[in-house]
C-alpha cells in the first residue's frame, strides 16, 4: 500500500459523511465507512451500530487488522457520527433513544478516538484524526441537552489529547449549518419542544445553509492545513486562521 492513504469515516452513508466521501482529495485513497446502514459514496463498508458500546470493540479490532503492515503514507479518521434526536426537555424524551444519544455524542467520539491514536501509535506516518463539533458545544440551546453535551465533550477531548504526544494531528471542525436530513428532522419540530426551531426554518428560507460538499470542501481544507494537534476551529472562521 505504500504511497496511498487510508480513511476512515463514521457515518459516510448520508449528508457530510457521504460528502466528505465523495470529495476525498487524494486520489490514491481507500475510504471506508463505518455506519449501521453504508450506501454512501464511499467503496468499501464496515457495518456497525456507534451508539452500541459492544460495537466499537469491533471496530478497535476492524482498526488494528487493517493497520497490520500498513506501509503507506496518510492515514486518517473523521469522526462524523451524530445525532441531535430525541429533540425535547430532557425530563420528557423517550429515555431509551436519549441513552442512544449520549452514547453517540459524547462516549463514541472519545473512545473510538482513542482506538485510532492506540492503533496507528506505531506507524511513522502522516495521522490526522478529526472530530466534527458545532457550535452547539458553546451555545446551549433547549431541547438539545444530549447534543449540546456531545459536541462540548468532543471539544474537550480533543484540546486535551492534543496536549498529548501521540503523533497524530487531533483537531476538532464545526462544518456550519449545513443543509443535511438532520436540518430537516430539526424544522419539523415542535417550538414546545425546541424553542429555537424558528431560527432554523428562517436559515433554510433565506438561504442559510451551507451545503454538504462545500462543508466537505472546508473539512478537507483543514486537514491539510498546518493547525496545532488540540485546534478546534469553526468552517465560518476559517478566514481568520
Amino acid at each position: 500500500m505504500s504511497g496511498q492513504a487510508l480513511i476512515w469515516i463514521s457515518g459516510a452513508s448520508a449528508g457530510i459523511g457521504a460528502a466528505l466521501a465523495a470529495n476525498v482529495p487524494w486520489p490514491d485513497a481507500r475510504v471506508i465507512d463505518l455506519s449501521r446502514r453504508g450506501g454512501g459514496a464511499a467503496a468499501e463498508h464496515f457495518a456497525a451500530d456507534l451508539a452500541e458500546p459492544a460495537e466499537w470493540e469491533r471496530v478497535e479490532r476492524h482498526f488494528a487488522e487493517e493497520l497490520d503492515g500498513f506501509d503507506g503514507e496518510r492515514l486518517v479518521f473523521v469522526h462524523n457520527a451524530g445525532t441531535v434526536t430525541p429533540i425535547g426537555p430532557a425530563g420528557d424524551v423517550d429515555p431509551a433513544a436519549y441513552t442512544r444519544a449520549v452514547l453517540l455524542n459524547s462516549a463514541a467520539p472519545q473512545v473510538l478516538g482513542r482506538a485510532f491514536l492506540r492503533a496507528t501509535a506505531g506507524l511513522e506516518c502522516e495521522k490526522h484524526l478529526v472530530m466534527l463539533t458545532s457550535g452547539a458545544a458553546k451555545k446551549p440551546y433547549a431541547g438539545w441537552s444530549a447534543y449540546n453535551a456531545g459536541k462540548a465533550a468532543v471539544d474537550h477531548w480533543v484540546r486535551t489529547v492534543g496536549l498529548e504526544a501521540n503523533g497524530c494531528r487531533v483537531v476538532a471542525v464545526a462544518p456550519g449549518v449545513v443543509d443535511t436530513a438532520m436540518q430537516g428532522e430539526i424544522r419539523k419540530v415542535d417550538e414546545r419542544a425546541f424553542p429555537s426551531v424558528e431560527r432554523f426554518r428562517e436559515l433554510r428560507r433565506t438561504g442559510g445553509l451551507s451545503t454538504p460538499e462545500a462543508a466537505a470542501a472546508g473539512i478537507w481544507s483543514v486537514v491539510e492545513r498546518s493547525l496545532p494537534s488540540g485546534s478546534v476551529v469553526d468552517l465560518r472562521d476559517l478566514l481568520d486562521l
